[in-house]
């Protein structure tokens, strides 16, 4: 059985403001094309479909239009997950439609898929936590587990499970839901699981909401499932989990999503298995529709330059500026006029020799307007204020001596 492995698509995320449902809209193309040429059976969505609970309704429609396409009636099966940003009850609230179509979707742990014939496939039997589906003349058990928070995980357990399991470990709790579920795989069965959660020792990038705090809802490689292979979603850097002689691997998100991920490539897994072997698995590399810059400035001057030599190009561009004054906004207008894409200007505020020459001894012999020149200077390390800042400081601080000139006069 040939699998797909892709994950964290947050189908609606903006970065700065800006929508990336456009770039979006052109991986899931890629996506698609990728299993029509690869020629998989099963694919696996392991989580955050959506940014955010409430998602905007054009990354809804992408999101069902991918699904349906992906399985093509079902001669494809595909499974997706509930990750932490995903609202799981909005997210299954279209599966009446989507079993049409051979597509499962699962919002909690406690989840259950339906058994029945959907197209091209069978699935054979499902319980909290696991599916087994028939495809091609082979045979699947899927153990499933959609983001696990606290609440969620011991509804799950609150069942069949012992009380003292309870009690245990975030992460000792999952390995014995993993560990008792196990016993639905079998010799001639291809076992495998998907989840979306934080693996100890993986690597993070700035763009995820942290789902573990203090590493309390970290959980050990060692809890991972003895399956052949196993999905996993959260983390937006496409690594194998370490400390483990599992194959486990977490697919990444396919566009990068804030300058933290600009340093690798974005990627999702072709899995090969076959019952009581090693799975296959190869990287398939995506394109970077919008790839994210960093540009780094020694003046405004060599900014603009920069910003003209370099119109041409779809990127997303973060301008860090060294400058010894504030940047004004006629010339932060040049700039975006050249680079419309401009997401921010990081100002890289250095001190003149002069100013690093000069102590300010005793700031009780100044008056307020001085007072708060040099406070301006010493936060914006020596950027001297603009005009109209100190003329409103002025302005707040008559209005200040008139009312306590006032009360003075009442009393």
């Amino acid at each position: 059985m040939r699998i797909l492995h892709t994950s964290d698509w947050h189908l609606g995320k903006t970065l700065e403001g800006y929508s990336r449902l456009g770039e979006q809209e052109q991986f899931l193309g890629e996506l698609i094309s990728i299993a029509d040429e690869e020629q998989v059976d099963l694919i696996l969505v392991a989580g955050d479909v959506y940014d955010g609970p409430n998602p905007p309704a054009p990354a809804e429609r992408l999101f069902y239009d991918t699904v349906k396409q992906l399985a093509q009636n079902g001669e494809r099966a595909v499974l997706v997950i509930a990750g932490n940003h995903d609202n799981p009850d909005r997210l299954m609230a279209a599966n009446p439609l989507a079993y049409d179509h051979g597509v499962i979707i699962l919002g909690k742990p406690k989840s259950m898929a339906l058994t029945g014939y959907y197209g091209g496939f069978e699935v054979e039997e499902a319980g909290e936590g696991y599916v087994k589906i028939s495809l091609k003349g082979e045979k699947a058990v899927i153990l499933t587990l959609p983001y696990p928070s606290e609440t969620r995980l011991n509804e799950v357990l609150s069942g069949s499970y012992d009380e003292n399991i309870r009690r245990e470990s975030y992460s000792k709790r999952v390995g014995e839901f993993w560990k008792q579920l196990s016993g639905h795989f079998g010799p001639d069965t291809i076992n495998i699981a998907v989840s979306h959660l934080y693996i100890s020792g993986g690597i993070e990038s700035d763009s995820e909401r942290q789902i573990q705090l203090g590493g309390s809802l970290a959980v050990d490689p060692e809890m991972l499932p003895e399956a052949q292979y196993i999905a996993l979603g959260h983390l937006h850097r496409p690594q194998k989990v370490w400390g483990t002689d599992k194959s486990a691997y977490y697919s990444g998100s396919p566009l990068q999503y804030s300058p933290s991920e600009i340093h690798y490539s974005k990627s999702v897994y072709i899995v090969d298995v076959e019952p009581g072997k090693d799975a296959k698995v190869k990287e398939k590399l995506l394109h970077n529709y919008k790839p994210i810059e960093v540009w780094e400035c020694d003046s405004i001057t060599q900014a603009i330059q920069k910003c003209t030599e370099q119109q041409a190009g779809e990127r997303w561009i973060y301008l860090n500026i060294k400058t010894d004054r504030v940047i004004t906004q006629a010339e932060i207008k040049e700039m975006k006029s050249l680079r419309k894409d401009i997401l921010q200007f990081n100002p890289l505020l250095i001190k003149r020799d002069e100013e690093m020459e000069t102590e300010i001894e005793d700031y009780r012999t100044l008056k307020i307007n001085e007072l708060f020149k040099a406070f301006y200077r010493h936060q914006r390390n020596g950027a001297e204020a603009p005009q109209e800042i100190i003329d409103l400081f002025y302005t707040i601080t008559r209005e200040e001596e008139t009312e306590d000139e006032t009360y003075s006069a009442k009393d």
